[in-house]
């Protein structure tokens, strides 16, 4: 399984398999550790991302940011030349933290262990942004800061534009597909049709 793994469920652009584990590498972690930090982030920011997108909008959201903040992590390590393979759901979930924090700049938040200390949602994704941007510029291996910024990035701009553009627009095609299926279905008595 080690081999399975490897080769599919971690990203890296000089690997044979390209495509698929720019979604699955999101699914693997590292370690229990990892894994539970990255659910809790994603845990504590769901109801808002979910009561701004809907159920449906947000997994749709939410698998195109892991290919996208992938991808942008492919892009930084040709540029660098630095082939290390990553994983872990941290691009996807700066996504979700960078869409809650971009509609809801003056939430309050506060740091699990710090609860004392509370910031407003806006300035967090400004020191997140910053942290990664000069985690990427310095050459740090602490995170793949890279895959972070394409998350947060893309998180930004789906909640701005990306929802008119692309959710809105694709009312006519679903409600093409669901007369489709409805006459299909009516056709032979309620039995799949070919």
């Amino acid at each position: 399984m080690r081999r399975i793994m490897f080769t599919y469920f971690t990203s890296d652009p000089s690997s044979r398999a390209l495509c698929s584990p720019m979604l699955l590498s999101t699914f693997s972690h590292f370690s229990l550790f990892h894994m539970a930090a990255n659910m809790y982030v994603l845990w504590s920011f769901s109801s808002s991302i979910v009561s701004l997108l809907g159920c449906e909008q947000f997994i749709a959201v939410y698998l195109s940011a892991g290919v996208i903040s992938t991808f942008v992590s492919y892009v930084a390590k040709m540029a660098t030349g630095k082939f290390e393979p990553s994983l872990g759901a941290s691009g996807a979930i700066m996504t979700v933290l960078a869409a809650v924090c971009t509609k809801m700049p003056e939430a309050k938040l506060a740091i699990i262990f710090l609860p004392m200390f509370t910031f407003t949602a806006g300035n967090a994704l400004k020191a997140i942004i910053a942290f990664d941007t000069a985690g990427l510029a310095l050459g740090w291996r602490l995170f793949d800061h890279a895959a972070h910024l394409g998350g947060a990035l893309f998180g930004m701009w789906y909640v701005t534009y990306g929802h008119e553009l692309i959710w809105k627009n694709r009312e006519p095609l679903v409600k093409a597909w669901h007369e489709m299926r409805t006459k299909n279905t009516g056709k032979g008595g309620g039995g799949r049709s070919n």
